[in-house]
């Protein structure tokens, strides 16, 4: 098994009535550990109101799978479905390469750093 781990921790300085986590992920996303760690994601999104932020500091990500793509394309609908947002921070260039390829990013806003989407995401 492959080691990842997933902290979240509360987004300050969001809107009223929106509430937001950021979640950084390090290690490596694959078959051996996706299916667990998205329970924790599905959970975070279950217990949240509406309106909620979600950034993914992807900064320490050093390789994700297609399941771990399609867990991350789930999440965005279910969270931008109750007026939610989902973008990706500090993405490294082959995590950014793999996105592009499968065309999420054309659904995720990418950000160079956490508070470059830190600052998106509050306005």
């Amino acid at each position: 098994m492959t080691d990842v781990q997933i902290t979240i921790e509360d987004l300050s300085g969001l809107p009223e009535g929106k509430s937001g986590k950021l979640i950084h992920v390090v290690g490596q996303l694959d078959e051996s550990n996706v299916d667990e760690k998205a329970k924790e994601i599905y959970s975070l999104i279950e217990r949240e109101s509406q309106a909620l932020t979600l950034i993914f500091d992807f900064s320490g990500l050093e390789y994700m799978n297609s399941k771990s793509i399609g867990y991350l394309t789930d999440w965005y609908s279910k969270v931008t479905a109750s007026g939610g947002n989902v973008v990706i921070a500090a993405a490294r260039e082959n995590i950014l390469d793999i996105l592009q390829v499968v065309g999420l990013t054309q659904l995720v806003n990418t950000y160079a750093t956490v508070d470059e989407a830190k600052l998106a995401v509050s306005q």
